[in-house]
């Protein structure tokens, strides 16, 4: 194996309860002020109480960022940026899924600086400084609480990513409590989207490294093995807290170990047609796995032991992997088909056209995928 590095967070504290620690934790990191990113349904709902709470005791004023929107927009993260700057605050804390996590990394780092966010799409584009910066995720599913990426809706529809060791967050607290609340069918998707992190992690062709994928391979078994307990019984605290360790795990693995043609492929259905993140992903996880199957055969074969035995039909092979893949996805309670978002036969050019953009994904695919075959994948899927 070659020569790697490996970049992760400097603290993570994984406890059930640890959002009502936020305001001692943020003392200890010096913060005097925090802007807590977050989404109105979670302010509304009172999920962020507990964690606000704590902080004016320990000395910490407050101010909320309630708009984060799904898949941010532009708008979104730099009317967040604006209340950081204006606002004088010395930390930003992430609560709730993907889109605020990667909203408060963003407003952390433009705030600080005078980067427009149009100059650091692309990998290590954005300097520092920034301010400090806190993660904790109420879903166990995207694992932006352990990567250095953030990820844009532009105007015209496209995502486009930030990648930088400056949007590690200096902190992540992972509360399984907060992922309680977590309906069934977005706790299907993020599930399946943390499965497509370990997944490709361990499959990439070009930083695959020992640490990611001993990662992959033990977030892979605690999410696959715990998913469906969390979808059947959302209270079910001990296999939430295993959602939660097993996407964190995904997240450190794919943060130095890229994701693939999933998320070339996924990318294009979010951005044209509003998809969420997850539900992209899980639509074209088992075609692309197929797909794969020729040169992955081998890694699939390694993986396929820690998925549940009635998903593979005890087979220890990369095409028992599939087809756990294929049944596991079938089984959760949300869309299966393209048709179902609102994908026709006439959009299937434009979604591989816009596929075979995110060179900076397909290039790590363990096979090489042309336009045709995009476009074939998308049609299998209709």
């Amino acid at each position: 194996m070659n020569a790697f590095e490996f970049r992760a967070p400097p603290r993570i504290v994984v406890q059930d309860g640890a959002s009502e620690r936020l305001g001692a934790l943020l003392a200890d990191l010096g913060a005097r002020h925090a802007l807590i990113v977050t989404d109105p349904f979670l302010s509304a709902s009172g999920l962020i109480d507990a964690a606000v709470a704590g902080l004016e005791p320990a000395g910490i004023a407050v101010t909320i960022f309630d708009a984060v929107q799904a898949d941010p927009p532009e708008a979104s993260i730099l009317a967040a940026t604006e209340m950081a700057r204006t606002g004088g605050v010395d930390a930003v804390v992430g609560l709730g899924g993907g889109s605020a996590m990667d909203t408060a990394k963003l407003a952390a780092l433009l705030a600080a600086s005078d980067q427009r966010l149009a100059d650091i799409y692309g990998v290590d584009q954005a300097r520092g400084p920034r301010l400090t910066l806190v993660q904790m995720p109420t879903t166990a599913g995207t694992g932006s609480e352990a990567t250095p990426i953030s990820i844009v809706t532009t105007a015209d529809g496209q995502k486009k990513g930030v990648v930088s060791d400056w949007l590690y967050p200096d902190l992540a607290i992972l509360d399984a409590t907060l992922t309680l609340g977590l309906p069934p069918r977005a706790t299907a998707m993020t599930g399946i989207d943390a499965m497509v992190h370990a997944v490709e992690a361990y499959t990439t062709r070009l930083k695959k490294n020992a640490v990611s994928d001993a990662l992959a391979v033990r977030a892979l078994g605690l999410l696959g093995q715990n998913i469906r307990r969390v979808v059947e019984d959302g209270s079910d605290l001990a296999a939430r807290r295993a959602m939660l360790e097993g996407s964190l795990m995904a997240g450190m693995a794919f943060a130095n170990a890229p994701v693939a043609a999933v998320h070339a492929l996924a990318y294009p259905l979010g951005g044209l047609f509003h998809v969420p993140h997850g539900l992209s992903n899980a639509l074209v996880f088992a075609e692309v796995a197929a797909f794969n199957l020729p040169a992955a055969d081998r890694l699939y074969g390694e993986l396929a032991p820690v998925l549940p035995d009635d998903l593979t039909g005890r087979r220890r092979d990369g095409e028992g992997f599939v087809q756990a893949i294929g049944a596991l996805v079938a089984q959760m309670p949300m869309e299966q088909c393209l048709s179902q978002v609102g994908v026709t036969e006439t959009d299937l050019d434009r979604l591989a056209e816009d596929a075979m953009k995110v060179t900076r994904l397909l290039v790590n695919n363990p096979r090489e995928v042309t336009p045709t075959d995009a476009r074939a994948i998308y049609r299998a899927l209709l």
